[in-house]
């Protein structure tokens, strides 16, 4: 939130955005927080012509509200909606970002008496763990902006709202633009926006597209200066990159022998200030004339006989922070005797120096958490935000061990008693390495007790009483030193308490008596036999598809209880039942065929089965089973059950009715061919999947076998990403890839993997990449017809001549942007680079398919309607407190 800036300050009544040509978003993030979800999402706001969607998928709480109606008419269109939240102390946006790189993070608050109340909220704003500014409306403001440059120190950023008194936190957009790495350095700590001008007379206020990181530039002049200006291109590729518009102004002091100097004040003297100061000469000079100066802060020369570059940007910047007695700061260009001109200034940004002194919680220990959280649908409001600092909003349930503010704290105590869980004991557990005491206890847990928690060495307490956990309780769980309570699970036991007990010696009368029963039961056996002989349907039941009717497996290493499973087991005859003795077969893949079934409670279901050709047994088998039962995602095939008898394997999957991809893009079997639109929505849908396996699982999972054929697609054509079997987890931490036998797809495989045998995520990355090629192109992944056999070397030597469309699938008939088709096309062959550490990761490829299906829905909108969208220039209103919040007329 800036502060008062003594002579900068000036009353603006009405500015006009200024708009320049369109540039890419790539990257950017830009919420209209409370935006409904009825209402379209993302847009593309009149003015800035930016991108803004819905926040719901970003924050798990709150409510949407809305200025009020009377006065929707002052604002733009994204701080028209908020979102508040009246529930819970601590309310936190968690986003993807880049680990390492500079951000400009910027929020809006618009108050506009919303809630009918008129009460000036006041609340406080955190960075992760740390305080980064308080927003306070007590001073009468409409608005309130909130703006800082920040190198996130891992992937995931942390928004927080706080309430800290009676009045409820709300935001209306929150804003995320990746920087330059080489611009912008701090001995230590972030930088707070304070101020940023450009000296013109004009009210244009410059914000995206002419700057390329939508920073907002103020116009700002005095009347002892004067304005000089051109109309020729000035150069501004420095590592600040200065919106050019903002160059081809500047201020210079009418007396020429005069400095020209900015002022400004605050009430906090201990600021810290980094200052960027850019120039350009943007005059033609004479020969005799010269232009030279020296810049001095606070009085002090920090720059002599400086000579500002023609028709270039030079960015003038302190290395380290300065401070100003007493609060006023001084800056001042000041001519040199050698110099017959005076000195000229074409834009200035000041920031103050904002320490996030305390640590983030463990990452390693953040993802189990959080992967704890979405395994058992914990939705306690306090669960948000670092889980262990600021220590009075740890979340609750939690202790932590925190030794200095500089160290990670660590997760040591987690009591999730009586929280309603269900399901198995989830493995995410195991990754909360510092763990010392467990409690499970009360809840509704059902399996076997996992070995791992005996293994864990820091563990000396766990409670995992009434529940409903069954089996053996392991060894490892009887190491000195660990307490373990366990009462209240019936069929729980500990080691040899669940053996039969010895044989007695029976009285005769009573074996008479057991002679007797049994013979009847086999009286009844026989009975059984002969009748079903003369049933058809019996018989009926006996027959056995062919794929397996000699299949020939044994699972002596791999006993049906190795498989810990919360989801339904099925008997071999229930399945020849659900699929109608496999009347239909609807597919075919690596593991066997898949048959067409239907179940009373699931509808609709496919069943996959082992048949005697598979190149796949038993460890895919189980592997698939075990990986569907710990990941939930909207755009993976639910697992249903599965069968496990003898030498029958099966999976009950969802019935997805659509097919696959592959199929939509040929039209092959009667299916349709589908859009551009469909197809990046569909692409879209398949990499969020992917990205859940990379970051949402613990461990993280590789799939191993992305492809068209395995993404197949519902009634509504939601994609939905299927055949698991060759899936395995990669490290995390220090180790970067796992050494495994290849597998895959021919033309899908990775290179780099099939050439070293390191298998990483960046595998999927380039399987996804051929995924996209096939989408843009409808052609085979290897067609050795083709000059260039491979897809990437097809299309490579095809879009030579600068012609999208000679690649782009005929089917299309030119209906798509062919700026989104080359995005994708870019996309899709970073993707399948030959190195990995040269793809993006997976998380990337979503934030760029998003931004290239939001354009997609955009041409269409403006389709159906018959006319492109108005390019209005309205003039808006800039408030004095928040100096370039955009207001309409």
């Amino acid at each position: 939130m800036e502060s008062s800036l003594g002579l900068l300050l000036v009353l603006i009544s009405s500015v006009a955005i200024h708009i320049g040509q369109a540039q890419d978003q790539k990257e950017f993030i830009s919420l209209d927080c409370g935006l409904p979800a009825n209402e379209l999402s993302p847009y593309k706001e009149a003015h800035t012509k930016l991108l803004f969607s819905s926040d719901e998928n970003f924050i798990q709480s709150g409510k949407n509200g809305r200025v009020q109606a009377n006065r929707e008419r002052e604002f733009l269109k994204p701080y028209r909606t908020l979102r508040y939240f009246p529930n819970g102390t601590r309310n936190c946006y968690s986003l993807t970002v880049e680990k390492g790189r500079n951000h400009l993070i910027r929020a809006f608050f618009t108050y506009a008496n919303y809630d009918g109340f008129d009460n000036n909220p006041n609340f406080d704003l955190y960075l992760g763990p740390n305080l980064w500014e308080t927003i306070d409306f007590q001073g009468q403001v409409k608005s309130v902006r909130a703006e800082m440059l920040h190198i996130p120190t891992s992937n995931s950023l942390q928004i927080c709202l706080v309430k800290t008194g009676t009045t409820i936190p709300f935001i209306s957009t929150l804003e995320i633009r990746p920087m330059g790495n080489d611009s912008y350095v701090t001995d230590s700590g972030s930088l707070n926006l304070f101020f940023r001008r450009y000296f013109t007379e004009s009210k244009n206020y410059i914000r995206y597209a002419n700057d390329i990181y939508d920073r907002a530039w103020l116009p700002y002049f005095q009347t002892e200066w004067t304005q000089i200006s051109t109309t020729l291109q000035v150069n501004n590729s420095n590592s600040y990159i200065p919106p050019k518009d903002a160059l081809s102004t500047a201020a210079i002091p009418t007396n020429s022998s005069a400095p020209l100097t900015i002022q400004w004040n605050s009430s906090y003297v201990n600021n810290q200030y980094y200052f960027y100061i850019h120039f350009a000469e943007i005059q033609e000079l004479k020969k005799k004339d010269s232009r030279e100066f020296n810049i001095t802060w606070n009085g002090k020369v920090i720059l002599s006989s400086f000579i500002p570059p023609k028709f270039r940007a030079h960015t003038v910047f302190a290395e380290s922070p300065g401070t100003c007695d007493g609060g006023d700061c001084s800056l001042q260009l000041i001519r040199t005797n050698r110099s017959t001109l005076p000195p000229l200034l074409s834009a200035l940004e000041v920031y103050t120096v904002i320490q996030f002194p305390q640590s983030e919680t463990n990452e390693i220990d953040v993802i189990a958490v959080q992967n704890i959280k979405i395994t058992y649908g914990i939705s306690r409001i306090s669960w948000q935000g670092d889980p262990c600092v600021p220590q009075w909003l740890m979340w609750d349930g939690l202790s932590c061990s925190t030794t200095d503010m500089s160290t990670p704290p660590r997760i040591t105590h987690l009591n999730l008693s009586s929280s309603g869980l269900t399901g198995t004991i989830t493995d995410g557990i195991k990754n909360l390495t510092s763990l010392e005491t467990l409690d499970l206890s009360n809840n509704n847990l059902i399996g076997e007790v996992p070995d791992f928690l005996g293994n864990m060495k820091s563990l000396v307490f766990i409670n995992i009483s009434m529940n409903d956990l069954s089996g053996l309780i392991p060894q490892t769980l009887q190491r000195k030193g660990l307490k373990l309570f366990s009462q209240g699970n019936p069929g729980l036991c500990l080691s040899g308490s669940c053996l039969p007990p010895k044989p007695k010696s029976f009285p005769v009368a009573i074996i008479v008596s057991v002679l007797s029963v049994a013979i009847s039961i086999i009286g009844i056996l026989v009975l059984t036999l002969v009748l079903r002989k003369k049933n058809p349907s019996t018989v009926a039941a006996q027959r056995r598809p062919p794929s397996i009717s000699s299949v020939n497996v044994t699972y002596a290493n791999s006993p049906a209880s190795s498989i810990q499973t919360n989801k339904r087991s099925f008997t071999y005859s229930e399945v020849i039942s659900m699929t109608n003795n496999f009347q239909r077969v609807v597919g075919e893949g690596g593991f066997g065929i898949v048959y067409h079934g239907a179940l009373n409670v699931y509808g609709q279901v496919a069943v996959k089965l082992l048949s005697q050709s598979s190149t796949q047994g038993y460890k895919e088998f189980k592997a698939e089973v075990d990986l569907l039962m710990r990941v939930h995602h909207t755009n993976l095939v639910s697992l249903i059950g599965y069968c496990n008898e003898g030498d029958h394997l099966a999976l009950i999957y969802e019935f997805v009715p659509n097919g696959d991809l592959r199929q939509h893009l040929s039209g092959k079997g009667g299916r349709s061919i589908i859009n551009w639109g469909t197809r990046l929505r569909i692409v879209v849908e398949a990499a969020s999947g992917l990205e859940y396996l990379h970051t949402g699982c613990i461990p993280p999972m590789v799939h191993r076998d992305v492809k068209t054929t395995n993404i197949l697609l519902d009634e509504r054509f939601k994609a939905r990403l299927a055949d698991f079997g060759l899936s395995r987890s990669f490290p995390v931490g220090n180790e970067s890839h796992v050494s495994t036998i290849i597998a895959g797809t021919s033309g899908y495989l990775d290179p780099e993997y099939y050439r070293t045998n390191r298998l990483t995520e960046k595998s999927d990355v380039y399987s996804f990449g051929i995924v996209l090629l096939e989408m843009i192109t409808n052609q085979p992944v290897i067609d050795q017809s083709r000059e260039k056999s491979h897809i990437t070397e097809w299309v490579g030597f095809e879009v030579n001549s600068g012609d999208i469309r000679s690649i782009m699938d005929p089917n299309l008939q030119e209906d798509y942007d062919s700026d989104s088709a080359w995005r994708i096309f870019d996309l899709a062959m970073s993707c399948a680079n030959a190195s990995s550490k040269r793809r993006p990761s997976m998380s990337q490829v979503v934030v760029e398919l998003k931004e290239c299906l939001a354009s997609e829905i955009l041409r269409r909108n403006m389709m159906n309607r018959g006319r492109m969208e108005a390019r209005s220039s309205a003039e808006v209103t800039v408030l004095v407190d928040t100096e370039m919040f955009p207001v309409a007329r």
